[in-house]
């Protein structure tokens, strides 16, 4: 991972293979950022991404492999018992165009992912 700092933002380029809310997650502790929000694009090889049931107050989750585009990556940095805690959205697009959305849990990045925060 590279990144840059701005007067207003990092900027943060995930490298091939490095799973991004992970990463996200280190350079958060790293650098200190406790409180923010993230906007994203890139593509990965495999993601899970999750719909929460209100009913159930549980989390349902799918497993996507193969090569996928981010066509938008949002979410929100707080803290939770002193560590980072991302909440993250991303839908996601495949070869046929189709999207796929929800919590993104985890993604490995297959080319790049490119960061705002």
């Amino acid at each position: 991972m590279q990144y840059t700092k701005t007067p207003a933002a990092f900027i943060l380029r995930i490298d091939c293979g490095e799973e991004i809310a992970g990463t996200l997650s280190a350079f958060c502790r790293e650098q200190g950022v406790s409180l923010g929000t993230v906007q994203g694009i890139g593509a990965v090889s495999r993601a899970v991404i999750g719909l929460f049931e209100t009913a159930t107050k549980q989390y349902h989750t799918t497993t996507l492999e193969g090569d996928y585009e981010i066509t938008s990556l949002l979410g929100t940095i707080t803290t939770m018992n002193g560590e980072p805690y991302l909440h993250l959205h991303a839908t996601l697009s495949d070869a046929s165009y189709h999207a796929f959305g929800g919590h993104l849990s985890s993604a490995v990045v297959s080319g790049t992912c490119e960061i705002v925060i």
